[in-house]
């Protein structure tokens, strides 16, 4: 009898030690993580070729909207159906990078910290 208590109260010893050693091993991956993340954003926020990066790419989408934006108008009121189909197509090109820039500007709004360029748009607008 004495042998089946010390083996389970081991048992539970053992369960125990384990399952703190998983919990803290995934707390150490968690802060270890978090640190990284931390150190990387400062080291973006201060990069001047992530800034470039950023800032080209928020360039070439607003370029690439303004194209479409500017078919659409074109086409729009056209009384071809063929030219109506560009203007629809070149409205749903538009309204995508519209989204896209827009997304791609809020996830990285650390670059710029509130000191966004004159040419960047803080975010382009949906045509209806």
């Amino acid at each position: 009898m004495n042998n089946a208590k010390s083996f389970s109260l081991g048992a539970l010893i053992a369960i125990i030690l384990v399952a703190v050693l998983a919990v803290g091993g995934v707390a150490m991956v968690i802060i270890h993580n978090n640190y990284d993340y931390q150190i990387r954003k400062a080291d973006d926020a201060t990069s001047y070729e992530t800034r470039k990066k950023v800032e080209d790419y928020a360039r070439s989408l607003i370029v690439q909207y303004n194209a479409d934006k500017q078919m659409y108008e074109a086409y729009r009121d056209s009384e071809s159906t063929e030219q109506q189909s560009w203007a629809q197509e070149a409205k749903i090109r538009a309204n995508n990078t519209a989204t896209l820039y827009n997304e791609y500007l809020l996830k990285n709004t650390f670059v710029f910290k509130d000191n966004i360029p004159e040419d960047i748009k803080a975010q382009l607008e949906y045509i209806k």
